[in-house]
């Protein structure tokens, strides 16, 4: 089956009630954890960026603490899965703010990891790169947001 663009699912759904609308969000929600997770994110969390960035912190420490250490490789795949919910949760929020904010958590953690990641080529790519992408975020912010992050950014 062919998904159809986002003009015709719009058009469709401007001709259906609200109960019927309702409907189709709760059955979206039962078939990936990642609908769920949105839904809860535009109904609950959308209304308070700052406790949804603290809560998704919050989670960052809880998995910087689970990272498996035996080898850089087990490190290198730990990070990249942290990375990727991370990348999803500013998937939800679509602020700049928060992106900026979280990048910026995220690498912060990732510099203080036992043991260091400059022993690995890899770590230290992944962590250049998110650096970079940090930099190019902050340039399109607010004047005042841009000098409060830039120090944030030349402290990591």
């Amino acid at each position: 089956m062919k998904a159809v663009s986002v003009k015709e699912l719009k058009n469709k759904l401007s001709n259906r009630t609200s109960k019927e609308l309702l409907e189709l969000c709760l059955r979206l929600s039962r078939f990936k954890k990642e609908n769920k997770e949105l839904l809860t994110y535009l109904l609950f969390e959308s209304s308070d960026e700052f406790s949804y960035v603290e809560s998704v912190k919050r989670e960052i420490d809880e998995q910087f603490t689970l990272v498996n250490k035996k080898t850089y490789y087990l490190i290198k795949k730990s990070v990249r899965r942290i990375l990727n919910n991370t990348k999803k949760y500013i998937r939800y929020s679509q602020k700049k703010e928060t992106e900026v904010e979280l990048l910026i958590y995220f690498c912060t953690k990732l510099k203080n990891l036992k043991p260091p990641i400059h022993r690995s080529t890899r770590l230290v790519n992944l962590y250049n790169v998110q650096m970079d992408l940090i930099e190019r975020k902050i340039s399109g912010l607010h004047e005042d947001l841009q000098f409060d992050y830039g120090e944030e950014l030349k402290a990591l």
